[in-house]
């Protein structure tokens, strides 16, 4: 068996474990993001129209696996904190969103767009794929569930060393800041209760939250969910 068809062989593991366990709906979604050209796996093709990354993970939550570079995302706030992009300016300063009515200054969309998440590192492309179908070791997990499956997922979390979940969100850019580049660059996981444009454009249902995990822990957080069904 090469390496590719061993990490395929476990994710299809991992993802059966994860449906079995918490009744998902749709697969998780396995995220890599990719530096160079060279690095996405043949038999991947990249999208034929331009989307939203939310969209982007909503397709690959129903089977869907492709891969998207900067000209393929419409979301330009979305692409940059995922490091595809530059961000633009009236982004950055806020007034984007203050525009939208989002917030009650300026300043006040500054200050919350100083904080969410981003990838330094520039990325050339990101692979989506239902995890059962990835034959690559994802950087990051994405679960779109309802509160009880992210109530399990977080006792999951915590069932071996204890502690505490924080969860970072705004309501901004919250399929690509809090469900990618929180946990890409803190390895830490993040519950976010996604955002206005992913409702919309993605539309993800009133009562679904996404939870971002980290790929290289994942086996951890499913043995924990085996362990507490026994317990």
């Amino acid at each position: 068996m090469n390496k590719e068809n061993g990490i395929l062989k476990d994710n299809e593991f991992i993802s059966q474990e994860l449906k079995n366990n918490l009744g998902l709906n749709n697969s998780p979604i396995a995220i890599k993001l990719v530096f160079y050209k060279e690095e996405i796996p043949k038999e991947f093709e990249r999208r034929d129209r331009k989307a939203r990354h939310c969209e982007m993970v909503k397709e690959a939550s129903l089977g869907k696996k492709f891969y998207a570079i900067s000209e393929d995302q419409s979301c330009k706030g979305g692409s940059a904190v995922l490091g595809l992009d530059d961000i633009p300016i009236k982004i950055e300063t806020g007034e984007f969103y203050y525009k939208l009515g989002r917030f009650k200054t300026v300043g006040s969309g500054k200050r919350t767009m100083d904080r969410v998440p981003k990838i330094d590192s520039k990325i050339f492309a990101i692979l989506y794929s239902p995890l059962e179908l990835a034959n690559f070791q994802a950087d990051i997990i994405i679960m779109i569930t309802n509160p009880k499956q992210a109530m399990l997922v977080s006792q999951a979390i915590v069932y071996t060393l204890g502690g505490r979940i924080e969860a970072n969100f705004a309501g901004i850019q919250s399929v690509c800041g809090d469900a990618v580049a929180g946990p890409y660059t803190t390895k830490n996981p993040n519950i976010t209760l996604a955002c206005s444009g992913s409702r919309k454009f993605a539309e993800f249902n009133d009562s679904e939250l996404i939870i971002g995990l980290n790929g290289e822990n994942i086996g951890c957080n499913v043995t924990a969910l085996n362990l507490m069904k026994k317990d």
